[in-house]
């Protein structure tokens, strides 16, 4: 299992309820330490691929595997292991945070279920430290935080279980153009000094060109093309890529 791909996606279909599919035979694979974008328009499909990647949503056809892991299976033994492999960055912080809970407890709970109890308060600290935010904001509530710093705490929580795999749906979309580019460069050096394999999902392109390694275009539920991100930034192939590209402003 120590060389199964982070993520690997095959003919995945998914549909709510007696709607048309949202996700339309998707196929992803995703090697460790790699950062694969995937962008599209509202609506396309791209956050069914994230509640998917992370075992949120089972497929109604095709296979979804995190790190070897079959994540659509939703059995005890398979819930907590599935649990490490895979780690997702909600858009809304607040929204993803108990806001009857101080941070600390928060931050704590992932590591004790995972099986790292050990210098707990120690652990905590290091962690908040690591996302750039003092010791002292364990003894603090959600509402009692900036946005930014709320998105902080949850990345720490994230990532403070080592997954294999981090999904993030729209991470900076929710807040202050000031702080976005703090919590983009945040993620990027978590990544790359993790190891750490990242689905990076956004509708901004420009986000996207910077976080990822490739980019994958999503259309109306359905992956119409990808390729490393220089050469789709350069050489866009598909009609609905390139309407992408032209929308965005000439200096850029």
């Amino acid at each position: 299992m120590a060389d199964a791909l982070a993520l690997e996606m095959r003919e995945v279909q998914f549909a709510y309820g007696e709607g048309p599919d949202a996700v339309d035979r998707v196929s992803l694979s995703l090697a460790a330490g790699q950062a694969l974008g995937l962008v599209g328009e509202s609506g396309c499909g791209k956050s069914t691929i994230a509640r998917l990647a992370c075992g949120l949503l089972k497929a109604r056809q095709g296979q979804v595997r995190v790190g070897g892991l079959d994540a659509g299976q939703r059995s005890a033994s398979t819930r907590l292991p599935l649990a490490r492999a895979v780690q997702m960055v909600f858009q809304d912080p607040y929204g993803s945070l108990n806001p009857r809970q101080r941070i600390a407890a928060q931050l704590a709970e992932p590591l004790r279920l995972h099986g790292q109890g050990e210098r707990l308060e120690h652990r905590v600290d290091e962690w908040l430290e690591r996302v750039g935010l003092p010791a002292a904001v364990g003894q603090r509530y959600p509402h009692e935080l900036s946005g930014g710093q709320r998105q902080r705490v949850a990345i720490a929580r994230a990532v403070a279980v080592q997954p294999r795999l981090l999904v993030c749906d729209e991470p900076v979309s929710a807040l202050d153009v000031s702080v976005q580019a703090q919590i983009l460069n945040l993620l990027k050096d978590l990544r790359q000094s993790m190891g750490l394999a990242c689905l990076f999902i956004s509708h901004d392109l420009r986000v996207v060109r910077y976080m990822a390694d490739q980019i994958a275009v999503m259309q109306q539920g359905r992956i119409v093309e990808q390729a490393q991100t220089d050469q789709l930034w350069s050489a866009p192939e598909h009609s609905y890529t390139q309407q992408l590209m032209a929308s965005l402003p000439p200096d850029l």
